[in-house]
């Protein structure tokens, strides 16, 4: 087992490369991340035969280790002429089907924008696949999911009490993000005070520096690759997204459902119907909620073990209460039968 900063110092890479590299052979299957704190590698069968396909270099000379900003690795091509792009393996081996974004693959786009330091907000309801697009784009990720709760110290790291009851001090995702080159995701940022967020904003500016006054002052310097991504659900309460947070987001993008990918998906074609409906009326300001993806892919799951009379019952029962009447009209009609929400009945 290495650290990445053992492989580091074998290899003669900065730590932020290597850690990226590390993170691409685990996404193949061509090494085993076996510890976080810090991060730990060990081969896999599938590591031999790899080494005997990547060319070697002599002691001295550049190797074939990603070079800066160059830290996701391409699990997709560029779709050929009329064709599309491949499927991308996510860290937990669900497959994501790449949407358009400026006339690229999203996932694409999203590294591109990476490569060339220009911070992305994603936002949308919830459930319309923002994360699961992070995911798909930068393997190195690591996640901080955001609320009201979360402190400063839960970005840059505090004193906790180890085994022989002293304490030490442990860095958070901000600075472990940092100092490794990895990329950062702000689920739900915009839940995060805005005084937290304000320790991370020297680090997405100029400076790439952060100073940890808890820990002595200690000054942390952004390796090549640090990137930071945010995603807002504007719809959720007590989510504000602050000038300061804006202003730091140079690309914002909107985020709905793919109601075609659900259809793709072999979901059932009366629920995509239904979506497709409260979608319409949610965008008049008719209904305030419409199920995405994944409350659609939810639903065919819940077919498939309790039935379709069950998913559409479920389908009403999650919409919310100043809602839920309407959806219940909008479900039965395209059923044809009346549907109320999923609830216990009689005793058997």
């Amino acid at each position: 087992m290495f650290s990445v900063t053992e492989l580091a110092k074998m290899l003669g890479h900065s730590g932020g490369a290597v850690g990226n590299a590390c993170e691409t052979l685990v996404a193949r299957g061509e090494a085993q991340r076996v510890g976080a704190k810090p991060r730990m590698y060990r081969a896999t069968p599938c590591t031999a035969t790899a080494a005997q396909a990547t060319p070697s270099t002599p002691p001295g000379t550049s190797s074939p280790l990603p070079g800066p900003r160059q830290t996701a690795p391409q699990t997709t091509a560029a779709p050929p002429p009329g064709g599309r792009p491949q499927p991308v393996t996510r860290p937990n081996g669900q497959q994501y089907l790449p949407r358009a974004l400026a006339q690229l693959p999203d996932v694409e786009a999203l590294r591109k924008l990476r490569e060339a330091g220009v911070a992305v907000l994603l936002y949308g309801p919830p459930g319309t696949g923002k994360t699961s697009l992070i995911e798909a784009a930068f393997p190195d990720l690591i996640t901080v999911a955001g609320d009201g709760d979360t402190t400063v110290g839960d970005l840059i790291g505090e004193y906790t009490q180890d085994e022989s009851g002293g304490y030490e001090f442990v860095y958070g995702p901000l600075v472990t993000a940092m100092q490794e080159g990895r990329a950062l995701l702000l689920d739900d940022a915009t839940l995060i005070s805005p005084k937290v967020l304000a320790a991370l904003y020297p680090a997405m500016d100029g400076r790439r520096q952060i100073q940890v006054k808890a820990h002595k002052g200690e000054t942390i310097t952004a390796a090549d690759g640090f990137y930071v991504i945010a995603g807002h659900n504007p719809g959720v309460h007590g989510a504000v997204l602050t000038e300061a947070l804006a202003s730091r987001f140079s690309v914002q993008i909107q985020v709905g459902s793919d109601y075609d990918l659900a259809a793709s998906l072999k979901i059932n074609s009366t629920a995509v119907r239904i979506a497709r409906r409260l979608a319409t009326s949610q965008k008049t300001g008719e209904l305030g909620w419409a199920p995405q993806l994944r409350e659609l892919i939810a639903f065919q799951k819940i077919a498939d073990v309790l039935g379709t009379e069950a998913a559409f019952s479920n389908l009403v029962g999650i919409a919310p209460l100043e809602d839920r009447d309407t959806v219940a009209e909008i479900v039965t009609k395209a059923v044809g039968r009346p549907v109320t929400a999923l609830a216990l009945g009689r005793q058997l």
